[in-house]
């Protein structure tokens, strides 16, 4: 394994556990929502939580957007990007690709879990955030150094649906 494999790996693995720990504390620390025991009142609860989930890919766009205004790069097809403009183009990709996935998981998550684990809704929420945040600011230090936030947020989504299928299968 190379130097930079071994920086990857121990930023994933880091990366997941934080994710975990970020999941699980506030899940228990959040009280249960008062909320109607049917699928559109869990969808619509996970819905609100969604809109915060989804700040920091907004963030990401307007960084990118008030760049291009404020720099050369106003006309996309020049290629006169910074590499901090590539950084945050890649990340906001990358956001929107998990965002989607994300949501996916979250609407499931909504409806399958019994309604006194809907807590965990805010918990996946808050959760998304931070880790997008982490990704985004590895990022820029140093490409390698997006692995925790990368891993945290596609491992919670793979969490999720595994989650889910269990539930539906057990």
């Amino acid at each position: 394994m190379t130097e930079d494999q071994r920086t990857v790996a121990v930023g994933a693995a880091s990366g997941i556990l934080l994710m975990a720990a970020l999941v699980w504390t506030p899940s228990h620390a959040i009280s249960q929502p008062g909320v109607a025991d049917t699928n559109g009142d869990r969808l619509a609860y996970a819905f609100r939580w969604l809109v915060v989930a989804v700040l920091p890919l907004f963030a990401m766009l307007v960084a990118v957007g008030n760049e291009r205004f404020l720099s050369e790069a106003i006309d996309p097809t020049l290629g006169k990007e910074s590499q901090k403009m590539v950084v945050n183009g890649r990340v906001a990709d990358n956001t929107l690709q998990q965002f989607v996935c994300f949501l996916v998981g979250v609407a499931a998550v909504a409806v399958s879990v019994p309604i006194a684990w809907l807590s965990i809704i805010p918990a996946l929420a808050i959760t998304f955030v931070i880790c997008r945040m982490i990704f985004w600011i590895g990022y820029r230090i140093h490409p390698l150094y997006r692995a925790p936030g990368f891993s945290s947020t596609a491992y919670m989504n793979l969490f999720m649906y595994i989650g889910v299928l269990w539930m539906r299968l057990a």
